[in-house]
Formats: C-alpha cells, sequence, structure tokens
C-alpha cells in the first residue's frame, strides 16, 4: 500500500510560499525512491549525520587545537551549534528546517585539520595543480570520496542540498560568468556540467540562514573559547560597543556573578540580539520583496537573511577584535607554524611514496596516474585527516613532529 507522507505530515509543517518544498525538489543525480516517513531534506540530513566525514569533524580543530582542552569547541559541536541557529531562524521564517539544518551540518565537511591553517597550507602545496578550496571539498566528499551506497558515490543529496552547500555565501559568479571571489574552484565546475547548480544565482532562503547562523556562532563561540583561554578578558570586550553594553546589562542585573556565568550570559545575549537582527532583516527584505516561490529567491538581486547595517557593523568589530587578539596572538601563531609543517611535510611524504597512505581506498591503483591526479588525491587524504591522525601519521614518518602544545 503507498503512503501519502504529505496527509500524514512526515516533517511537512506549515511553510512559507518561498520555503523550498521537499516534495517539488529537483531531484538526486541517481534517481531514487521516496521515503514512506521521511521527507527528501529529512534524508538529506540523516545522510550527512551518518557519514564519515560527519564523525571526523570530532577531532579537526575550530580554533584551539584539540590537545589543548576538553571545552574548546572542534568543528562538530561549532557545527552542532551553526544547525542549532539555522533550525531557530528557519522556524521563524516558515521555511524548510530540515534543509536548513543539512546545510548547515555540511557547510564544513570540507575541512583540513588544523582549521584554517592546515587550509591554507595545503592549498599552498596543491597550487601547481589547482589549489584548495574547502567548499569545493565538501562537494567533493557528497558527490564523490563517501563510499557507503552500492549504487552510487558519494551521499546521493538533493539539488537543493547541494545548492545550499555550494552557493550559500551567495552567488559564485555573476551573470557573465566572472567569479565573484575569484576562480570558481575547479571542482564546482566539473561538477555542474553534470549537474548545473546554476552557480549564478543566490541560493534557498533556507542556505542563507544557514550561513549567517554560521557566523552569529564563531563570533560568539569564538569570544567564550577565547575568554577560557585567557586570550581574551572582560576588558577587552569592552572595545565592542555591543559587547559592553550587554556586560553593562548583565553587571547591573546580576552584580556578582562568578566569570563563567558572566560569560555565557553575555554569549547568550549576544546570539538572541544576533537572530532576532536577521529575522527582522529577513522579514523586512521578504515584505519588499513578496516573493511566490523560491525561485524568487533565487532570482533576487540581494540576500534576504543578512544583518542590519548597524549589527554588520558590530560583526565586524568582534572579528577585529577575534583576530587581532585570538587568530594572530604569538602563541596561536605558533602552533598554527607547526600545524602548517605538518601539512606540508605529510604531502611531500605522500607525493615520492603514495604507498604510505595506508588507508586510502585508491593506493593499489596508482600505476600509471598524472602528478596532478596524484597530487588531487594527496589533497583528499590529507583534507579528510583529523588533527590526530595527522599528527600520529607525522610521527610515523618523521624523526621530528611540531609540539602544538
Amino acid at each position: 500500500m503507498s503512503v501519502d507522507t504529505r496527509i500524514l505530515g512526515f516533517g511537512s509543517g506549515e511553510r512559507a510560499i518561498f520555503a523550498s518544498d521537499p516534495w517539488q525538489s529537483r531531484g538526486r543525480l541517481v534517481p531514487e525512491n521516496s521515503s514512506l516517513t521521511r521527507s527528501e531534506f529529512q534524508r538529506d540530513r540523516d545522510r550527512i549525520v551518518h557519514t564519515t566525514a560527519f564523525r571526523r569533524l570530532k577531532h579537526k580543530t575550530q580554533v584551539f587545537i584539540g590537545v589543548d582542552g576538553d571545552h574548546y569547541r572542534t568543528r562538530l559541536t561549532h557545527t552542532i551549534e551553526v544547525a542549532q541557529i539555522a533550525r531557530a531562524l528557519a522556524r521563524a521564517l516558515k521555511i524548510d528546517e530540515d534543509l536548513a539544518e543539512g546545510v548547515a551540518l555540511v557547510h564544513d565537511f570540507g575541512h583540513t585539520p588544523f582549521g584554517h591553517t592546515g587550509e591554507d597550507a595545503l592549498h599552498e602545496v596543491l597550487l601547481p595543480y589547482g589549489g584548495f578550496d574547502h567548499n569545493a571539498q565538501s562537494l567533493r566528499i557528497v558527490t564523490k570520496l563517501e563510499r557507503r551506497y552500492a549504487e552510487f558515490d558519494g551521499i546521493n543529496l538533493t539539488w537543493e542540498s547541494l545548492e545550499g552547500l555550494v552557493k550559500h555565501n551567495g552567488p559564485l559568479m555573476d551573470r557573465s560568468g566572472a567569479g565573484t571571489r575569484g576562480p570558481v574552484p575547479q571542482p564546482i565546475l566539473d561538477y555542474c556540467e553534470i549537474n548545473d547548480l546554476e552557480l549564478a544565482s543566490f541560493a534557498s532562503l533556507e542556505a542563507q540562514v544557514a550561513a549567517i547562523a554560521d557566523d552569529i556562532a564563531y563570533n560568539t563561540h569564538d569570544i567564550d573559547d577565547g575568554l577560557r583561554s585567557g586570550y581574551l578578558t572582560f576588558d577587552m570586550l569592552e572595545d565592542v560597543p555591543f559587547l559592553a553594553a550587554m556586560m553593562r546589562e548583565v553587571r547591573a542585573k546580576y552584580p556578582s556573578l562568578e566569570p563563567a556565568r558572566f560569560a555565557n550570559e553575555i554569549m547568550r545575549r549576544q546570539i538572541t540580539h544576533m537572530v532576532e537582527d536577521v529575522i527582522g532583516v529577513a522579514q523586512r527584505r521578504l515584505e519588499d520583496l513578496k516573493p511566490q516561490s523560491v525561485l524568487d529567491i533565487r532570482a533576487a538581486d540581494h540576500a534576504i537573511a543578512t544583518f542590519s547595517d548597524e549589527m554588520a557593523e558590530t560583526d565586524k568589530s568582534i572579528k577585529k577584535l577575534l583576530f587581532s587578539r585570538i587568530y594572530r596572538h604569538p602563541e596561536i601563531m605558533r602552533i598554527r607554524a607547526g600545524a602548517a609543517q605538518i601539512v606540508t611535510d605529510l604531502f611531500g611524504a605522500y607525493m615520492q611514496d603514495p604507498s604510505e597512505m595506508q588507508s586510502h581506498y585508491w593506493v593499489s591503483h596508482i600505476a600509471g596516474l598524472s602528478e596532478a591526479a596524484r597530487a588531487r588525491h594527496v589533497g583528499d587524504y590529507l583534507a579528510g585527516m583529523t588533527d590526530t591522525y595527522a599528527v600520529k601519521a607525522h610521527m610515523r614518518l618523521f624523526d621530528r613532529t611540531p609540539d602544538l602544545r
């Protein structure tokens, strides 16, 4: 007996007319039968969570190397926080929560070990072969590198989830085909040859809320982790008027609050103000645009889910504070140099002797590969590593491994 999931209501809560509709999805590259109990976007989210790439995020650096302490954010805990904020925004705007959550959960799949330091180092060594981009790597993972299903490589996500992954930060090219942020990474262009993700348009509103949720999450938790580490102090936060105002508010209400609780009260207020700001801006822009479908969201000449001008200035001020006090702190820079050396050393070792990549599925099939093809496989292998695996691999191959403590 067939089951009409729309009648039963599985994942079919009230949606705005401009929301992405899982029952009107553009489908999957490899056609599959629909689920009796889940919408297409629910299936995407579930597939993302069950990947090896998702599990690896628990041992990948967000800002502070994992060995520094158990309570710092990892790439996984950051991702979970982003997903939570994305769902809250999606619910407020009556769009598809499952698609927003799925894009949030998959958005950092392509990140290397050691955070942006690892990405910079891998990009440098791969420059002769096209470079490295973590967004393009995320696409490679979900369309090619995950090897779980009998009938296809990757996890065969819907067009909408792939669009959200690739374009969550906006169009990658303008209407003339020029890249909006430099050349479009080749893996993305190659994939669009077989499944056009329409790189010159904005993504769905679900993807947009996932992107702004990323900013809200790391602006908040990097402050929290910075205070925990001692690189930031409450006095330093006074340089940002938005944060200073919240500290005055908390002190007035709780004059004797211990530092840990005081920090948490600031963080939760920060998230609330930023989420409410985005909701207000999105509602006003939707009133002006009057979209009648998700197609109108994609065709707009601006993003819908953004900060107000005032909050955008606050966002810049917070990023400036984090950059100067944490990301470029001398001790962080020392650790970054060591992490970059690990990635660079491993790349050279694997290019010289690919058989050292003992767990990579293609090692027994390297004969006849060009240097560029070999480099891309080495890049895939390195990008998939966790921090801990990369350190252990370096210790196995080299006499001295940089101290990342």
